[in-house]
């Protein structure tokens, strides 16, 4: 399988990926756990179909030592109990987040309210950036076509 154009190395894309990656950075540097936020950007990319995002979150997160039984558990995270309740509200907010088309009222109360249980405000705002920015990923690598199975953690930088 081949992507549709090369979007890693094309020039305007390069532009764009810096504003992208910059805004994941100030995010990512907020306060959320690195594994809650593996788990977000994983449970995002599997519900919109983005095998390269799934791909890399979860060699990112298995190379930062999460367990193979908590990755393999993430889409079915209700049923599980080896996520914590912070990590559980986390995933909750990434779901309703991310389907946002399916609720017509958007992000209902009592999932915010749940989340602010475990999260302060600046870590509020990293969780709704992070999720806003992976579902960015999603998008322009599913529209591109971009093969899933190739990414080595840290080849990115």
């Amino acid at each position: 399988m081949e992507p549709r154009l090369n979007y890693f190395t094309h020039p305007l894309a390069g532009k764009i990926l810096k504003h992208i990656n910059s805004a994941a950075k100030a995010a990512s540097d907020a306060g959320v756990p690195h594994l809650t936020q593996e788990l977000v950007k994983t449970r995002a990319s599997q519900i919109n179909g983005c095998g390269f995002c799934t791909d890399m979150h979860t060699k990112d997160a298995a190379a930062a030592g999460e367990s193979a039984q908590r990755l393999n558990l993430i889409a079915t995270w209700r049923e599980a109990t080896v996520f914590t309740d912070a990590e559980r509200a986390a995933l909750e907010l990434t779901e309703q987040g991310t389907r946002i088309a399916d609720a017509a009222g958007g992000v209902p109360d009592d999932v915010w309210a749940n989340v602010t249980k475990y999260y302060d405000e600046e870590q509020l705002v990293s969780l709704i950036s992070l999720i806003a920015i992976i579902n960015a990923y999603n998008r322009i690598n599913v529209i591109n076509q971009q093969p899933a199975g190739g990414y080595e953690p840290g080849m990115f930088g």
